[in-house]
């Protein structure tokens, strides 16, 4: 995996931030439609310089044909990949190459989203019972771009679910594909029968399975995804594997995310002050509002900030009640402030 930037370790950090040379898959906030949108993602980079940020899955058909800029980010969102759903290898290295040009640092595609409009398209988790054709893909896309080329897949999907399986699909997409980056959901897809909330959930995790991988595939590198809730959980994934990718806990909770540069990629920094992330977000959100953003359209991704906080849920109803009015601007999250900034514990 090419390396994105040094940094230097503390002999107060742990032994976990220095197992590794330093590499942005080592921690990253997972793709999630409606959710990692470009607003999200720069709140979290106000809160994490080093993790890796991710696109909501964007089709190569948008991309392509689409009328609106679906590639449209901010550069202080670096690093950040765009994960791409779709089959046609031409069209994909057609979007990976787009991707390359505007900057990006990573390309990644969908081989784990089961849900149903996914399968219709031939993209998503179904592609995992397709080895040679995800190979071709992904050797498309390399063939044209020098920036990574990453899969993300499931551990299995339907009655496909053995170890075998699985490492016959991985082997397959390194060898062929040339491949050298799997981040791994530790749960099977059911491809019918179950929403995708519920193949979030339903499918036990299996994450010993993924460690195994790790083990037979020590060229690889292996980040795992699905149910990691903490960043104890997190450097316990990393004794095993290359990276971990976190999912709904960060955006549900993003406080956690002020940790990450210390406690997993050896920053000597302090930890940044949730009110201060919230104003360095004025100037950004002035920026949008004078484009035509509601501030609605940003903020709904800051309701999670001061989650363990007293006055938490004043904050999020204040949000959600005042964000959307027409003329809401950086007052509403000055008041919101108000109900919360006074009961944050400051470190002795």
């Amino acid at each position: 995996m090419p390396q994105y930037q040094e940094v230097s370790t503390t002999q107060s950090n742990s032994l976990i931030a220095e197992k590794a040379p330093f590499s942005a898959q080592r921690f990253s906030i997972a793709p999630m439609l409606d959710w990692t949108d470009r607003h999200c993602r720069y709140f979290h980079r106000q809160l994490t310089g080093d993790a890796l940020l991710y696109t909501e899955m964007v089709t190569t058909g948008a991309i392509i044909h689409g009328k609106g800029d679906y590639l449209a980010y901010s550069e202080a969102e670096h690093p950040v990949a765009l994960q791409l759903g779709g089959s046609d290898p031409a069209a994909l290295a057609q979007c990976a190459k787009l991707a390359e040009e505007r900057g990006y640092d990573e390309v990644n595609l969908n081989v784990g989203c089961p849900s149903d409009r996914v399968q219709n398209g031939r993209f998503g988790a179904c592609l995992m019972a397709e080895a040679s054709l995800v190979a071709e893909c992904i050797d498309a896309m390399r063939q044209v771009v020098s920036i990574p080329v990453t899969v993300k897949t499931r551990i299995g999907i339907d009655e496909q679910d053995s170890y075998v399986f699985l490492t016959d699909f991985v082997g397959t997409v390194a060898q062929r594909g040339g491949c050298d980056t799997f981040i791994i959901h530790a749960r099977k897809a059911w491809l019918s029968g179950l929403s995708p909330k519920e193949n979030r959930e339903i499918p036990p995790l299996d994450y010993p399975r993924v460690y195994q991988l790790k083990r037979d595939f020590p060229q690889l590198t292996i980040a795992i995804n699905g149910g990691v809730k903490s960043l104890e959980e997190a450097k316990t994934h990393l004794q095993h594997l290359d990276g971990v990718m976190m999912g709904r806990e960060a955006y549900q909770n993003p406080g956690l995310l002020a940790q990450v540069d210390r406690e997993l990629f050896g920053r000597d920094a302090p930890v940044a002050d949730p009110v201060a992330v919230v104003r360095s977000m004025y100037p950004y959100i002035e920026a949008e509002l004078a484009k035509g953003t509601y501030l609605g359209h940003v903020t709904r991704h800051m309701l999670g900030l001061f989650q363990g906080i007293p006055g938490a849920r004043q904050w999020r109803r204040y949000l959600s009640e005042n964000a959307h009015k027409p003329g809401a601007d950086v007052r509403v999250l000055e008041a919101a402030l108000a109900l919360v900034a006074d009961k944050i514990p400051q470190e002795a």
